[in-house]
């Protein structure tokens, strides 16, 4: 069987939903954000689980994977046979993310035994320029150099919000 790259998938049927609500990358804070999130993220999990049901009967459920240990600690997307975590982070362009806690569900569960050799962040425009300074720049070279762990940063399709800043009183 010809290998699939999983994470190609996931990317796809992310920005396929993505496009379907012009307002996707629009703030919308507590409850209702959390509301469309959510939708979200179950049918992009519904369509990568049509995607890759044809290609292998076998493959362990992929979504929402419990690898992290006896905890409600679970990652989005897990692809053993590829080694790969595969997490939608979509607040990653936030000063305060999922970032770090991401890295470490990887590294418990390749404590545990689980093989996780990659994790794939896929999150909103803007994502990748956030993980380019300093401190997240560390976190990755750490993870590459003292875990053998490979960490990517994919964007959805769109244009970066911005933010909106208070004005300081003089």
């Amino acid at each position: 069987m010809p290998t699939t790259d999983k994470v190609a998938i996931v990317l796809a049927c992310a920005n396929r939903y993505a496009a379907l609500d012009p307002e996707f990358h629009t703030v919308l804070g507590p409850g209702s954000g959390d509301y469309r999130t959510r939708g979200f993220m179950a049918n992009v999990g519904f369509d990568v689980l049509h995607a890759l049901r044809p290609l292998d009967g076998n493959t362990p459920w992929p979504v929402e994977a419990k690898i992290c240990g006896n905890n409600s600690l679970a990652v989005d997307f897990y692809f053993q046979d590829q080694a790969t975590i595969v997490e939608i982070a979509l607040g990653l362009p936030n000063p305060a993310s999922e970032f770090e806690k991401d890295i470490l569900k990887a590294l418990m569960a390749r404590h545990l035994g689980h093989d996780v050799r990659r994790l794939v962040f896929i999150s909103r425009p803007g994502a990748v320029k956030k993980c380019q300074q300093p401190g997240r720049i560390a976190m990755i070279v750490w993870a590459a150099q003292k875990h053998d762990l490979a960490i990517d940063v994919l964007e959805l399709e769109g244009v970066e919000r911005v933010r909106k800043r208070k004005s300081r009183k003089a």
